[in-house]
């Protein structure tokens, strides 16, 4: 065994060391062989309402030929802003299949977030919710977009529930709008366009598929542009991976997570198609009742979810009266933020299954590290790199020099699904991508910009992000340590800690704190029990209480918004 890859001793039994050679294949491969052995078998569960395989490459057929007729082609970028829906696999499948680049935007943007990355990637074709229509009607002058087309969230419900949505909500909802002469619907397109097939565009892993928006909580927002590679590489070593409870177009994988955020857009997808197991869509995370709602219909085996998100369910009075009945779910994955430990004991306690935090970066497009299914997961421990990852500790100040187990350093990822780069970027994509020789020969690396450190055995432990490191008073404090100490004490439910600045100690450690329901605690009291684990200088200066925490929409914690604050 290798000292540079010490975890492959760890693996679970069965994980193989390597899947190489990767099959030719991409996603549009997967759903084609699907809808043709099995076409029946279900590919989208939404709102009660099935999607079969078959259903799924007919109607991204249609599409395909609709996008074509309004003169996409390929390498043009197709936005989607949508929440998850099956509209938003048809217009992806859709776009792939002429061998265009499809660009998910997060909807909760603003306008004039929408209107950068439309601007700066020359979007000219967006498929939006019509509820989003206004704000991309308003932006479009600013931008190259040419073809705009609305759909309606209910088209895929079925008949009852989409009757009672145009009886009682589209209206409220902002769904019911009429279009500018000039754009289209996307229904219409469809129906027109159906049993159409256009020529569809030979597609190689290395070929583009996507461009998933990077670092706007940390910096400046970019354009990360992945391959169909990354699909197909990611969903077989995560099946790799989690076989052991986890088959073979017989377990609903519930997806509450964003289709435009790469942990869903890339490993639940890639997952799902090389196993063709179901895909169960919840639209709104936030949406805690129809999220339960999904769980009693569907019965899922496999949970995808973020720390925020379990907390949250540990916290409804349905779960906690016993009234949710979890017992289908056999496997857990946590990703974006630190899962607690006490999330996790509490999580796995009420479900019978088993959580296994992972960690990786929309940049990595899913080059993943996860804890084992079957061995031990150690607290702390975002886990090992997957069959042909591979993962170093750089020194964090020129980035050059792998350090030893348990030094701290940088995170750095290699693997054929790293991204190709940063769109029209070259200077920041250099920054990131880099080549290095070690004793295995030379490899591109993606340095993470996260701080961290393996064990002896090749876990990961991640410490914070570079950017967020507090400097007090010559001190450095990881937010994160501080995070976890708080998070121990019996009544906080959620924590966010991160420097201000101070006249005396240049910055001061600072933390946001959410109680849990029916629980009380004061600052002092809560800094006293950190000083029981923490050093003088890692405890807050100030604690500050919250009704709730800036987060992204995937339950990640703001810390620059807590800051500005």
């Amino acid at each position: 065994m290798s000292s540079s890859v010490p975890w492959l001793a760890h693996y679970d039994a069965g994980v193989p060391a390597t899947l190489a050679p990767y099959p030719a294949k991409t996603l549009v491969d997967y759903l084609a062989d699907a809808a043709r052995e099995r076409p029946g078998d279900p590919a989208l569960l939404f709102k009660g309402a099935t999607i079969s395989y078959g259903a799924l490459d007919a109607l991204s057929d249609a599409c395909a030929a609709a996008f074509a007729s309004l003169g996409v082609r390929r390498g043009d970028r197709v936005a989607l802003l949508l929440p998850n829906c099956p509209q938003f696999f048809i217009a992806e499948f859709g776009a792939w299949k002429l061998g265009a680049i499809v660009a998910p935007l997060n909807p909760t943007y603003t306008e004039r977030e929408i209107e950068g990355p439309l601007r700066e990637h020359g979007i000219e074709t967006i498929v939006t919710l019509t509820r989003y229509y206004a704000r991309v009607k308003n932006i479009q002058k600013q931008t190259p977009l040419r073809r705009v087309i609305a759909t309606n969230i209910k088209d895929y419900f079925p008949p009852l529930l989409r009757m009672l949505f145009t009886l009682f909500r589209e209206k409220r909802d902002g769904d019911r709008v009429s279009l500018v002469p000039g754009d289209h619907d996307f229904a219409h397109l469809l129906l027109v366009n159906r049993g159409r097939r256009p020529a569809r565009e030979p597609l190689t892993l290395d070929d583009p598929a996507v461009l998933l928006m990077s670092g706007g909580t940390t910096g400046t927002p970019k354009g990360v542009l992945g391959t169909h590679g990354a699909y197909t590489r990611t969903g077989l070593q995560v099946h790799a991976w989690t076989s052991s409870v986890l088959g073979m177009g017989d377990s609903v994988i519930l997806l509450p997570l964003p289709m435009f955020h790469v942990y869903a857009n890339v490993g639940v997808q890639g997952l799902a198609l090389v196993t063709r197991n179901p895909i169960a869509l919840v639209p709104n995370p936030r949406d805690l009742p129809d999220l339960l709602h999904t769980i009693r219909r569907v019965k899922p085996a496999f949970f995808t979810g973020v720390p925020t998100l379990y907390i949250a369910l540990l916290n409804h009075p349905d779960v906690q009266r016993g009234k949710v009945d979890f017992k289908s779910i056999r496997i857990c994955f946590s990703g974006a933020a630190a899962l607690l430990s006490d999330t996790k004991q509490r999580f796995e306690a009420l479900t019978g299954g088993r959580i296994v935090e992972g960690y990786s970066l929309t940049e990595a497009m899913m080059a993943l590290c996860v804890n084992p299914v079957q061995g031990p997961n150690k607290v702390g421990s975002v886990g090992m790199p997957l069959p042909d990852v591979h993962v170093r500790i750089f020194d964090g100040d020129e980035g050059t020099r792998v350090l030893p187990a348990k030094e701290v350093g940088e995170i750095a990822f290699s693997a054929a699904q790293l991204m190709t780069g940063f769109w029209n970027r070259p200077d920041e994509t250099a920054g990131a991508l880099r080549d290095h020789v070690d004793d295995d020969g030379p490899r591109r690396w993606l340095h993470t910009g996260d701080l961290g450190y393996l064990d002896d055995d090749g876990y990961v432990f991640i410490v914070d992000r570079k950017k967020d490191l507090i400097k007090t008073s010559g001190f450095q404090v990881w937010p994160r340590e501080v995070e976890e100490a708080l998070s121990a004490h019996p009544a906080v439910a959620e924590v966010g800690v991160a420097g201000v600045l101070d006249d005396v100690k240049g910055e001061a450690v600072k933390a946001w704190v959410v109680l849990r329901p029916g629980q009380s605690a004061t600052e002092l009291e809560l800094r006293t029990f950190c000083r029981q684990q923490l050093a003088p200088y890692k405890v807050p200066s100030t604690i500050e209480f919250r009704s709730e925490l800036p987060k992204t929409m995937v339950g990640k914690v703001l810390r620059r918004a807590l800051r500005e604050s």
